[in-house]
């Protein structure tokens, strides 16, 4: 099965004219495994693979397993990438992510590593250019294939990477909520709180005491770090499908002093939980799937809290109002009231049906 995209061709033919995969070679964001397949095939024999999202890991698994492609998955750091020749990588449209990676290519890949990063023009912006200089003493530029373009750094800056490396994961003090938020790349508001978050914080002031909570696509792990400081008698567990947002969120709840009451994992959804075994989740739902708006996350979030939450649990929702999302929680969780809306957001609470209901 070809599970190309032009992006992933232009990649992989720019770096076959380099003779760039003669040595060890790291995959980043390979979305479903086309990478990984190309550079097996052009006889690479040390392939090292990180996906930030888990879904993304499944997808290549599968497609590897049946090609009877070997690689190693490995996380976003040293083991990744020290030797490294090259480093095949899908541009993330997050400038920010583009920087933290190629600071720590730069800092620990091979003195000659090159970086061949791709994607599609209309997603593309000189910015990434100017980002991939910060550590790297030359960016070349493709010609346009199928509205793809490719950019090549190489010439790598180590001491300038490694100092650029420290920054990460980034850290902003919040005094009106007496929270500090931790940041790696590319996880959605950065250091900042979303003015959405803000909204349901401010309501959940109100809920109820439960004893364990669920922060479920946590992000940086704003809420669920908030709810910790809050009470120093509750469990919060925050999850999400990116390792970065979870990488962060352990950051946060580890600056925070709540680790010990915060634990994190990265998962699909609510997959490692069980039917009917946790009293609240909270849910600032994201509305977009990769560069498209999208209700379908949201909505697959909806389904697996009412799956795991038990009788009379409660999911505490954020969204925005024209979004419309009440009769999908109705369906999916139970009975929905609005707790609070203002001239963007929604902020409901839908409580699980008991099996006699």
């Amino acid at each position: 099965m070809d599970v190309s995209t032009p992006p992933d061709r232009l990649i992989l033919d720019e770096a076959a004219r380099l003779s760039a995969a003669s040595g060890p070679v790291a995959v980043i964001d390979d979305v479903d495994g086309a990478l990984t397949l190309g550079a097996a095939a052009a006889g690479a024999g040390d392939i090292r693979v990180h996906q930030d999202l888990i879904t993304g890991e499944r997808s290549l698994a599968g497609h590897a397993a049946t090609a009877g492609v070997v690689y190693r998955p490995l996380p976003l750091g040293p083991d990744l990438l020290d030797g490294a020749e090259v480093v095949l990588l899908r541009l993330p449209r997050s400038l920010d992510r583009l920087a933290e990676v190629a600071a720590l290519v730069a800092a620990r890949a091979a003195p000659t590593v090159r970086i061949v990063a791709g994607g599609r023009i209309k997603y593309m912006t000189p910015a990434m250019n100017d980002v991939l200089r910060t550590v790297f003493d030359r960016v070349d530029v493709s010609p346009a294939r199928q509205k793809s373009r490719v950019l090549i750094a190489s010439g790598a800056r180590p001491a300038d990477a490694v100092a650029a490396s420290a920054r990460w994961p980034q850290t902003q003090r919040h005094d009106d909520l007496g929270l500090t938020v931790a940041a790696h790349g590319g996880v959605f508001a950065g250091t900042r709180i979303d003015i959405g978050t803000r909204f349901l914080l401010a309501q959940l002031v109100s809920a109820p005491r439960v004893e364990r909570v669920v922060d479920l696509a946590c992000g940086t792990g704003v809420i669920g770090a908030w709810l910790a400081l809050g009470d120093p008698e509750v469990s919060v567990l925050s999850t999400d499908r990116s390792a970065a947002a979870v990488a962060s969120a352990r950051a946060t709840a580890g600056i925070n002093g709540v680790a010990d009451r915060m634990s994190t994992a990265q998962a699909d959804g609510l997959e490692s939980l069980e039917d009917s075994s946790v009293q609240r989740i909270v849910l600032n739902p994201p509305f977009h799937d990769d560069a498209a708006v999208s209700t379908r996350i949201a909505h697959v979030l909806f389904t697996d809290s009412g799956r795991a939450l038990a009788p009379g649990g409660d999911l505490w929702c954020v969204w925005n109002s024209h979004l419309r999302y009440r009769p999908i929680l109705e369906r999916s969780v139970g009975p929905t009231r609005q707790v609070a809306r203002n001239a963007k957001f929604t902020v409901t609470v839908s409580v699980r049906r008991s099996s006699a209901d």
